[in-house]
C-alpha cells in the first residue's frame, strides 16, 4: 500500500483542493443564494395569489389559493413575542383575504400558518 503525500509551493502538506479566493467567492454565492429566497409558499400553494403585507413593524406574505390560506412572518421574533405575533397573523388573514377563517383548521406556528377560509360567493 502506497500513500502519497503532496506539499503545494507554500510547503502544506495535502493542500485544499481550492484557492482561499475560489473558497471566498462560493461562500458569496451561497449567501447570495441564501438572501435571494425571500417567502415562498408551500407546494400546494404554488400558482396562489399573493398579498404583502406590513403589521407593526413586522413584514407578512399571505399566500391564497381557493379555500386555503397560509401566512408566513418574514424576520426574525425575540423570545416570548410570538404569542402576540400569532394573534396578528390570525387577524390579518381575514383583512388581506376578505374571508372568514375556519379556527379548527389553523396549524402552525408564529413562523408560518395555513388553514382554510370561507370566502362569500362574488
Amino acid at each position: 500500500m502506497c500513500i502519497e503525500i503532496t506539499r503545494s509551493k507554500s510547503g502544506q502538506i495535502n493542500p485544499p483542493l481550492t484557492s482561499p479566493v475560489q473558497n471566498r467567492v462560493m461562500r458569496w454565492l451561497v449567501l447570495l443564494l441564501l438572501f435571494a429566497c425571500g417567502a415562498s409558499p408551500a407546494p400546494q400553494f404554488m400558482g396562489a395569489e399573493r398579498h404583502e403585507v406590513t403589521r407593526g413593524g413586522r413584514q407578512y406574505v399571505v399566500f391564497q389559493k381557493e379555500n386555503q390560506v397560509e401566512i408566513i412572518r418574514l424576520g426574525y421574533a425575540k423570545r416570548g413575542e410570538h404569542q402576540a405575533i400569532r394573534a396578528e397573523m390570525i387577524e390579518i388573514i381575514p383583512q388581506v383575504t376578505g374571508c372568514t377563517l375556519v379556527p379548527s383548521t389553523l396549524q402552525g406556528d408564529s413562523g408560518e400558518m395555513r388553514g382554510r377560509i370561507r370566502c362569500p360567493k362574488r
